[in-house]
């Protein structure tokens, strides 16, 4: 009986221990930045070594191959690459990436950076915040990043866009002639037989 108390007593012991609020608060920030693929997605690394490829919530760059879409990147690597942030995961996608809010432990929101610098786009079809709609529209106004092009293409726009052509071109495809190969002789033939 004695040990069953005992028992109880130290799991409760340990709950109490583990739910301290500022440990919990030092914990927040326990990824470091290993990979920035592009402007938008990033790949983390936890504390005991699992990589997690992070989509950024609520915003949508220019692809690597628009313009700016390497001015995006940069920006993403030189804000972030390094250093300690806070996840705030909200989903996975389809490709098995996290989405989500990340977060500098200066408390900058790289999502939101992002947009204010006019490196990405609010991606509305995801996305309601206010906040992030006039960040947009104060990059647009000040002719930030890539609202420096007088009508630059959504990266939602450029990707459909891009189906669309790889489509037209699948169906297009002239088809191969076949090939007609003749048997090599031998340098050696053998003219002894068994």
């Amino acid at each position: 009986m004695f040990k069953r108390y005992l028992l109880l007593f130290l799991v409760i012991l340990a709950t109490a221990c583990n739910n301290n609020p500022k440990e919990a608060d030092n914990k927040d920030y326990i990824y470091k930045v290993v990979g920035v693929k592009d402007g938008d997605t990033m790949v983390l690394l936890s504390p005991d070594n699992i990589q997690t490829t992070v989509r950024l919530a609520e915003v949508d760059c220019p692809e690597k191959s628009q313009a700016f879409g390497q001015a995006a990147k940069q920006f993403t690597s030189d804000l972030c690459f390094g250093k300690q942030v806070k996840l705030i995961a909200n989903t996975q996608d389809r490709y098995g990436r996290t989405v989500g809010q990340v977060e500098l432990s200066d408390g900058t929101n790289v999502n939101y950076a992002l947009v204010k610098n006019g490196y990405a786009w609010q991606y509305r079809a995801y996305s309601k915040s206010e906040q992030l709609q006039s960040l947009e529209e104060q990059a647009r106004q000040g002719h930030l990043g890539l609202w420096q092009d007088n009508n630059p293409t959504p990266p939602w726009e450029f990707r459909k866009e891009g189906k669309a052509q790889r489509a037209t071109n699948k169906d297009a495809k002239p088809k191969k002639a076949k090939r007609h190969y003749k048997k090599r002789k031998s340098k050696y033939h053998d003219t002894t037989s068994f």
